[in-house]
């Protein structure tokens, strides 16, 4: 496991070479299927790049699955695959039911935001497991021009990867995310999973509630160099989780992106506003560079079988 995740990383930076798409979509595998006039589909294969100590994919692997997949069928509709569209918001619920093997994302376009000056893309999406659906909800999106200096590239899909890059052709910015999977490759344990160390989702708790510092850089990065967002929700998840005792699962989220994820890092405080018998609400801030606040969000909870 431990050559395949590390030839697997240069492999995924080879590929972020070409524009179009991000180092994390290629790292983690997403696959683009059907494309229609409103309607996207995209896949993953669970794997021990992406799945949690239980076997299941993490949850930030799988918000960025759903964000991908909402952005592709805004895309979709507006007839621009290199459209640059920042995630306003993000609502998923969970099922329960095991996020393991292929996950099958579809993304359906709802039309334009009515009565609003900047124009929103709103859509809905599902993920399926084994042929039941694991999580689904919505999301709004606003096409913004690029920033200074970057040129929107259309979404890059169905390319063969190319072969993995020889070490020495690493740039500084690359060379540090093979140290990241080779320090996350290096902490694996029987609790202790490959993705929540290589991201950064490693929260402490902190007076009432608890605190996550991740790194930001190519491996979470978007097509624009930003912070992408379903990988932020994941980050505000993996916080809310730590906020709270032992025994709940993350049941549902509401995520709301105020500013770019951006600075060298990117800083998760989670809150709990509510701990009863089988359910709790947290709430989640994540500030950039600067502590310039870049998303809030609140999550339900859910009581896992058999706690007390």
């Amino acid at each position: 496991m431990t050559a395949d995740l590390r030839a697997r990383t240069l492999q995924a930076i080879a590929a972020s070479r070409i524009p179009g798409f991000h180092f994390a979509g290629h790292f983690f595998g997403v696959k683009f299927g059907r494309l229609a006039a409103e309607a996207a589909q995209v896949s993953l294969e669970a794997g021990p790049q992406a799945a949690d100590a239980d076997g299941s994919v993490n949850a930030g692997v799988v918000a960025m699955l759903a964000d991908i997949a909402l952005a592709s069928s805004v895309r979709a509709a507006i007839g621009s695959d290199a459209t640059r569209l920042a995630t306003v918001s993000m609502h998923l619920q969970f099922t329960g039911a095991p996020l393991v093997g292929e996950l099958e994302a579809e993304g359906a376009f709802q039309g334009f935001a009515e009565r609003a000056a900047a124009r929103q893309g709103l859509a809905r999406f599902t993920i399926a497991a084994g042929g039941r659906v694991a999580c689904f909800g919505t999301g709004a999106f606003m096409p913004l021009a690029p920033p200074p200096g970057r040129t929107m590239h259309p979404v890059t899909r169905d390319f063969p990867l190319p072969p993995p890059l020889a070490e020495g052709a690493l740039d500084a910015n690359e060379r540090e995310v093979l140290a990241r999977a080779e320090r996350a490759i290096a902490g694996v344990g029987a609790n202790h999973a490959f993705v929540s160390r290589f991201l950064g989702y490693e929260p402490r708790r902190e007076g009432d509630g608890a605190i996550a510092r991740m790194g930001n850089g190519v491996h979470v990065g978007n097509r624009v160099g930003h912070a992408q967002g379903g990988l932020l929700v994941g980050l505000g998840a993996a916080t809310a989780g730590a906020a709270l005792p032992a025994g709940w699962r993350l049941a549902a989220a509401s995520a709301w992106f105020v500013s770019p994820g951006e600075g060298a890092e990117l800083v998760a405080r989670s809150t709990p506003w509510h701990q009863g018998r089988d359910t709790a609400v947290v709430r989640t801030e994540i500030a950039g560079e600067g502590g310039r606040r870049t998303l809030e969000m609140v999550s339900a909870h859910a009581r896992a079988p058999g706690e007390a």
